[in-house]
């Protein structure tokens, strides 16, 4: 009935010949509506500015949609730089980015700061799940040169410079976000807080001073009431927690962390807890509640389409296959990753991923070294230390295999290296090491692994995989 009265509404303002001032004066009206809200959005108003905007959805992007059609550059990016971090927020990312990209390929005249958040909200949107800086490369820097023509007004706008400095120099990462713990904007503050902590766990850092800015980085977050700021730092205390074998503690801190997002509605991140839950629930030996995390993350996937929440289902189906020893399910769920990615299959990290789990299914030897050779140099391009240290550990697999007991040892510790600490949440790596260990002896074993950590990763890996 409302499309039929909509429909009726359209004639009668086309014979009127008012079409273009009506749709003008809708486009003004949600532009400002979402201008209002968007600063609310990283406060403690934020659900009911979310309610707001999610009741006004189909008119948002009724308006986006109009002025791409008329060409309308200023006006489209004006509304793509406003409601953006609304659709990324609130479980629209597929169709978020859809417009938001659109807006970035019209001709005409926008001013820096507008640019600036667009281009910067596509950076937020394509560094999100699978994704990271380096994917986003053309779009920190675009981000970057038009902010530094801008007054910046935005707060994401200051995490654009931080970025651009990681890429300019790969060393720099903490150095890059240290000067925003004392930005005037509390949320940039927390933020810079939380990746400081990211970015030590991401350089190998074993220490507690990772875990000291998540929690620091969590509280502030609470303080503000901002939930996306709160379930983020909760997703990586559940890691690290996880890592170090708590794995029932690391369960609790998933359940807050999807009891806050679930508020506000992004469902795709829900799905990616979900899928993290029902691994560590099945090293927990709970059975019943991993297929249950499974079978709700599963439940929450028919609702969305953004290709990195499914991929990263897909993945995790994949892993829990493997553990459980079927095979050929673990290959359905890598096809499936790799066919809901598409182009994205072939980002560094994805492929380390998807051929780590493919060395450990290969019966054949000779492939799964070829498996775990382009795990170890898809990682290595990646750059990432806990990446490295998954794929060592299916090298180390691969050694044992082969019955170099040694050498499977020696990069189990080189892994622990790589990553700070050893990895409890990794069922491979006390599989293996109770396989060496068994062979060796305590003495032998632990000689091995002092082997391991005196030379580089690299140097073992290439040791094992030329044999």
């Amino acid at each position: 009935m409302l499309g039929t009265i909509n429909e009726y509404a359209r004639h009668r303002l086309a014979e009127a010949g008012e079409s273009d001032l009506a749709r003008h004066a809708h486009l003004a009206y949600f532009t400002e509506l979402a201008e209002t809200a968007e600063p609310q959005l990283r406060r403690a108003d934020q659900l009911e500015w979310l309610a707001t905007l999610e009741a006004e959805h189909d008119n948002i992007a009724s308006a986006m949609r109009g002025a791409l059609a008329a060409g309308e550059a200023h006006p489209a990016m004006r509304l793509a730089a406003a409601a953006g971090y609304y659709w990324w927020l609130s479980g629209h990312k597929a169709e978020g980015i859809e417009l938001i990209i659109a807006t970035t390929k019209m001709p005409g005249e926008v001013s820096d700061e507008i640019r600036a958040m667009v281009y910067a909200l596509v950076v937020t949107f394509m560094t999100d799940g699978l994704g990271d800086q380096h994917q986003a490369e053309e779009w920190i820097h675009k981000a970057y040169r038009s902010s530094q023509r801008s007054q910046r007004r935005n707060p994401l706008l200051g995490l654009v410079a931080p970025l651009e400095r990681m890429l300019q120099a790969p060393d720099a990462f903490l150095p890059a976000f240290e000067p925003l713990l004392t930005d005037d904007d509390p949320w940039v503050r927390a933020l810079a807080r939380l990746h400081l902590g990211k970015m030590r766990i991401m350089l190998g850092q074993g220490g507690r001073d990772a875990d000291a800015y998540l929690e620091m980085a969590l509280a502030e977050f609470r303080a503000l009431g901002e939930r996306w700021g709160i379930s983020f730092a909760l997703t990586e205390l559940a890691d690290r927690i996880a890592t170090r074998g708590k794995f029932a503690d690391a369960c609790e801190h998933y359940e807050q962390a999807i009891a806050v997002v679930t508020e506000v509605g992004a469902i795709e991140d829900v799905i990616r807890m979900r899928s993290r839950q029902a691994q560590l629930y099945w090293l927990l030996g709970d059975q019943d509640s991993s297929a249950a995390a499974s079978a709700e993350a599963q439940r929450c996937a028919e609702r969305v389409t953004w290709p990195d929440a499914l991929a990263e289902l897909a993945l995790s189906k994949a892993k829990l296959a493997r553990w459980g020893g079927n095979a050929e399910e673990a290959y359905h769920q890598l096809g499936v990753a790799t066919t809901v990615l598409g182009g994205q299959a072939e980002w560094a990290s994805i492929r380390a991923v998807t051929h780590d789990l493919l060395g450990y299914l290969a019966d054949d030897l000779g492939e799964a070294r070829a498996h775990h050779a382009a795990a170890c140099q898809a990682a290595a391009e990646a750059g990432h230390a806990p990446l490295i240290a998954q794929v060592l550990v299916g090298v180390a697999d691969l050694a044992l295999r082969r019955d170099e007991h040694e050498q499977a040892a020696r990069l189990l510790a080189a892994s622990a290296g790589v990553r700070g600490l050893p990895d409890r949440s990794h069922p491979d790596v006390a599989r293996i090491e109770q396989a060496a260990r068994h062979r060796l002896g305590d003495a032998r074993f632990a000689a091995a692994a002092r082997e391991g950590t005196q030379t580089s990763w690299s140097q073992l890996a290439t040791i094992t995989l030329a044999s």
